[in-house]
């Protein structure tokens, strides 16, 4: 693949990605994918676990009920330096330690990117522990019921509603369908603002099993007579958290359902939302609640169509969450310390038009150097072909006429007679035009395997990234351009 490789091989793009960034998330660590994508599973010496909570001291404590919880989750820092979440259950939860490594290790082999991943274990004398991915930016009960600075858009209610289906989707399709005490502590938001699944209520809370710790009026009515958690229980609970983004308020069922049979719904509504939302979103998602709260467990939807039904629901979907959160993005700040090029510029800010320009200023330079096997036919017919292609391609491309671009460009590269790294980088940013970051995605990778000291294809695997929502990963690729080109103006 010559000099460099990206991080991102076509193995992991083609597994890795859905066709939209709308799609489900459901990564898998398979041989196929990068490790490094994930965090690794493994076990922690409770010596470890102690240092990293400084002897489990209550200021460490970050769950619900503080020290009265039954089970209590602690931030740590391990002597890296990275953060995490520690669950410490009560000294009677698991007498069995077989069964709870059994379950830790099932639920530590799920990676994806809607989930708080589960990375570790303890289990020492009567102590058991689960370490997971810290996130740093609260819970949805925080942002939704407690808010300080503003209200949660609506756009982003949305978007928690679709990735947690998402989640649920991804569990289910592993085998792990059953979630315990589904709400609004339990999904939390990363460093880019992205709401995740906390990975510790996929296991029971203990070997009895008990499930719900929530006011009975929110508990589904089955488990009231049987006292299972099936997977039409947790899209019950799902319903419900529906109901909080609706209202802003945790609303129990039975009362919001009176109000929507009465078709009174928009007393359920936000009043922060107001004027922020349209009566057919309202409506729609209205309806999707109460199919997710019928009494009827059969009657319910199953997790893979809350996604088909959120996803066309989806606002601002070219905005990252943490913009739609009014947070401050932490990895943000490690980008910022980078001398950015204007063109890491442009793309860190996902400035299309910018890009363009640059492009267009650019134009053929970069490809001088470049091998093309067949030059010797440069004056025959068919390579004349492809250069007219290619002018038609540039002369749409200048003209931001971007379909034809793509279009005149794709039989260019189909013809096979040249190879040409700007080509890739001109339809790459075509598709971004387009709204086809997947794509995009492709042709940014193609051209650092055609020229593979080439900064440019790795800053628009980045603009990519970043349009795919994916702020971390694209973080890492605009880093690691801006290194390559401080290399290559050095030598």
């Amino acid at each position: 693949m010559g000099a460099r490789c990206s991080k991102f091989s076509f193995c992991w793009f083609h597994s890795h990605l859905k066709p939209s960034v709308l799609e489900s998330s459901d990564q898998e660590n398979g041989e196929k994918h990068e490790r490094k994508l994930w965090p690794s599973f493994g076990e922690f010496s409770l010596d470890q676990l102690k240092t990293a909570t400084n002897g489990f001291s209550s200021e460490n404590i970050v769950s619900e009920h503080g020290e009265k919880a039954p089970n209590v989750v602690y931030k740590a820092k391990l002597d890296n330096g990275q953060w995490i979440a520690i669950k410490r259950f009560n000294k009677f939860a698991w007498p069995d330690s077989r069964q709870f490594l059994e379950e830790a290790k099932q639920v530590g082999s799920l990676r994806s990117e809607r989930l708080a991943n589960l990375i570790g274990y303890c289990y020492e004398g009567e102590e058991r522990l689960l370490v997971a991915e810290f996130m740093p930016h609260e819970t949805l009960a925080k942002h939704l019921f407690h808010w300080e600075a503003q209200p949660m858009k609506w756009a982003m209610r949305l978007r928690v509603a679709f990735y947690l289906a998402q989640a649920l989707e991804y569990c289910t399709s592993k085998g792990r369908g059953l979630y315990h005490d589904l709400n609004a502590y339990r999904i939390l938001f990363d460093q880019d603002g992205n709401p995740r699944l906390s990975c510790f209520g996929l296991m029971k809370n203990s070997r009895d099993g008990k499930s719900y710790s929530t006011n009975l009026a929110f508990t589904p009515p089955e488990y009231l007579r049987t006292g299972r958690v099936t997977p039409e229980s947790v899209v019950y609970s799902f319903g419900t958290l529906l109901l909080d983004l609706l209202s802003g308020k945790h609303i129990p069922p039975s009362h919001a359902l009176d109000l929507i049979r009465g078709k009174n719904f928009l007393m359920l509504m936000d009043s922060a939302l107001e004027g922020h939302f349209s009566k057919d979103d309202g409506t729609e998602l209205v309806r999707l609640a109460s199919r997710c709260l019928q009494y009827e467990a059969r009657e319910r939807p199953n997790a893979k169509s809350l996604v088909t039904s959120l996803m066309s629901l989806q606002k601002e979907t070219e905005v990252p969450s943490y913009v739609l959160m009014g947070l401050r993005q932490d990895t943000a700040s490690s980008t910022k310390q980078l001398l950015l090029t204007p063109f890491g510029e442009a793309c860190l800010r996902l400035d299309l038009t910018a890009i363009h320009e640059i492009l267009e200023k650019t134009g053929y330079k970069d490809d001088e150097g470049i091998a093309n096997e067949l030059s010797f036919q440069l004056w025959t017919s068919q390579m004349q072909e492809t250069l007219n292609l290619k002018k038609h391609g540039d002369t749409a491309f200048r003209a931001k006429d971007f379909v034809t671009a793509i279009d005149c460009y794709t039989q260019f590269i189909e013809g096979g007679t040249m190879v040409s790294p700007t080509v890739y980088a001109r339809r790459c940013l075509s598709y971004l035009m387009n709204e086809m970051a997947q794509e995009g995605l492709g042709d940014a990778m193609q051209a650092q395997v055609v020229s593979p000291e080439w900064p440019t294809a790795l800053y628009l695997q980045a603009a990519c990234l970043f349009s795919l929502g994916m702020e971390n990963d694209a973080q890492e690729t605009l880093k690691d351009g801006t290194n390559m080109e401080a290399r290559k103006n050095k030598n």
